[in-house]
């Protein structure tokens, strides 16, 4: 009988629910996004100029999807999975 209520005690419980993984998982996902939506508008050659590095899309759009998947992950962090 004591063997039982230890292994019933020594049961894994995890700390994050189903809800939590599926916050992280989509702030994840929006945050690989900004970093895509960042990459590129160089120049192959040294010496010439591209202005297409400072369009709206990597200076205003992509940081602002980072910085709110950054907020969903803090979101998901806090969220209590137990609350209904």
């Amino acid at each position: 009988m004591g063997e039982k209520k230890q292994k019933e005690a020594a049961k894994s419980v995890f700390v994050f629910g189903k809800k939590n993984y599926k916050f992280m998982f989509i702030g994840l996902a929006i945050i690989a996004l900004g970093f895509i939506l960042m990459s590129g508008g160089g120049s192959d050659d040294p010496n010439v100029f591209n202005p297409e590095i400072f369009n709206f899309r990597r200076i205003r759009l992509a940081p602002m999807l980072i910085l709110v998947g950054l907020g969903i992950q803090v979101y998901a962090i806090l969220l209590n999975p137990d609350k209904k």
